[in-house]
């Protein structure tokens, strides 16, 4: 199925990228596992937190949103997901989950959401801003969000970006 969906979205501004879904959705819906990622800029006083969903069985990201750990990013990547029909939720014990999303739909707990764990290690493997300990750290918030999120869209969809449009 070929749709638009709503994939980068960040504190102030929303960008909407056409991707080729290669979604296994049935009419049931989609699983999806949810996570949030910690990182800072400047130190560790300035906190970023990236909030994102990926599909459970194609490891393909869904949305994410850059913010702060409160729970209102929680509720813009809900909204971000309103265009697919997910069946189930799968995050680990963070109480922003429960509180937000129905018992019906949400699975918590570590054995469901090894993919997306595996993909913060990715991140913080390629990008080294994102390692825990490092000399190597963003200045500017914004520039910290577009770095990851360009990697998303290079590592995960193989996007190219002209950059001589922007320099």
């Amino acid at each position: 199925m070929n749709e638009e969906y709503l994939l980068h979205h960040t504190a102030n501004t929303s960008i909407e990228i056409e991707i080729r879904n290669a979604l296994g959705a049935g009419s049931d819906g989609i699983s999806v596992e949810m996570d949030e990622m910690w990182s800072f800029c400047h130190d560790k006083t300035q906190q970023v937190w990236l909030w994102w969903a990926i599909d459970h069985e194609t490891n393909t990201p869904l949305a994410y949103v850059f913010g702060t750990r409160e729970h209102k990013y929680l509720d813009e990547l809900l909204k971000l997901l309103e265009p697919y029909s997910i069946k189930t939720i799968y995050a680990y014990n963070n109480y922003a989950y429960k509180d937000k999303i129905s018992e019906e739909c949400l699975v918590s707990g570590k054995k469901n959401t090894q993919q997306i764990e595996s993909d913060h290690l990715t991140l913080r493997t390629h990008i080294k801003r994102l390692a825990r300990k490092t000399i190597c750290f963003s200045k500017n918030k914004e520039i910290h969000m577009a770095v990851i999120g360009t990697f998303i869209n290079l590592y995960f969809f193989g996007r190219v970006f002209d950059y001589s449009t922007i320099l």
